[in-house]
């Protein structure tokens, strides 16, 4: 069995636990929602095409290519460990918007796969945050369990997040990973929910205790999974979701990308809606992991 690292600590055997695949349940769609509600997600596979999740990998590390980061060919993912983005890049956050409006990743996180997808599992037309989370995660690097309420709660209550694998993850590369149990983690979840968003108190939803001592302490387990590309993971709010270290032997770079997607007739948070959002500090792009060079290091959300 490969060993699963988080935080730079195996996770044991007995505190590990494998997602569970709903592709089989498309058929019943009322059955995967049942699911969603229960578990707090549900794991299908191969929801995009691989044509599609290609074009789109290979769009995006072209962009990190030309800025000294991905050694060629780019659809590799290759991290050179070196970085000429501060240098060769006006504004960070303007460059990484660039790269996530991209027409080819945009085909792959908010076209019609995804849209029909996302529908079937919402139970009504559904539509997606035009702010996306793209995550390119360099060998060492990792992404601690974190909820995404209250981020994204301030349109609709029916959000969810749509974890898209933009190629293959093995355990070594650090695939996401989802604390069994933790939609029922009432004592953290509740404060969460009371939060005034006119108060300046900044909400702790991100769990900076060791993972492993945390899953053990809550009687629960780390379920992760080999991704394929096109794979889809979907959750709620509610979820404490991370990924494990990226622990690539050959530099390889993960490459994935989560998108809000929630009821076409609810509201939209402005925040996250629109050809260059704000996004949840107000910085837009520039306030995210993926607008800092390869280079920099990073642990968190």
């Amino acid at each position: 069995m490969v060993d699963a690292i988080a935080q730079g600590r195996r996770v044991p055997d007995e505190l590990r636990g494998e997602l569970v695949d709903s592709t089989s349940r498309l058929g019943r769609p009322q059955e995967l929602r049942e699911r969603l509600c229960g578990d707090g997600y549900v794991l299908l596979r191969g929801m995009v095409d691989r044509e599609t999740i290609l074009s789109a990998r290979e769009e995006v590390f072209d962009r990190l290519v030309q800025i000294g980061e991905i050694k060629q060919p780019a659809i590799d993912g290759i991290a050179t460990g070196e970085s000429q983005r501060r240098a060769l890049a006006n504004d960070l956050g303007d460059f990484w918007r660039s790269v996530c409006s991209g027409p080819a990743l945009r085909d792959a996180t908010h076209g019609k796969q995804m849209e029909a997808v996302m529908t079937l599992l919402v139970g009504e037309p559904a539509q997606a945050h035009d702010f996306m989370f793209l995550r390119p995660g360099r060998p060492g690097v990792s992404t601690r369990l974190h909820y995404d309420l209250p981020f994204f709660a301030r349109g609709s209550n029916r959000v969810y997040t749509a974890w898209l694998a933009l190629g293959d993850i093995p355990l070594t590369d650090g695939p996401l990973m989802i604390a069994e149990g933790s939609n029922q983690f009432n004592d953290l979840i509740d404060p969460i929910r009371q939060i005034d968003y006119d108060s300046s108190e900044s909400p702790t939803v991100q769990i900076m205790e060791d993972t492993v001592r945390f899953v053990q302490n809550r009687s629960a387990r780390l379920l992760t999974s080999c991704f394929g590309l096109g794979d889809l993971i979907v959750f709620d709010m509610v979820t404490l979701h991370g990924t494990l270290d990226n622990c690539s032997d050959i530099g390889r770079v993960r490459l994935s990308c989560d998108v809000r997607w929630q009821p076409a007739s609810d509201p939209i948070d402005p925040r996250y809606r629109g050809a260059n959002p704000p996004g949840t500090t107000g910085a837009g792009y520039g306030e995210l992991n993926g607008a800092k060079p390869l280079t920099d290091d990073w642990h968190t959300r």
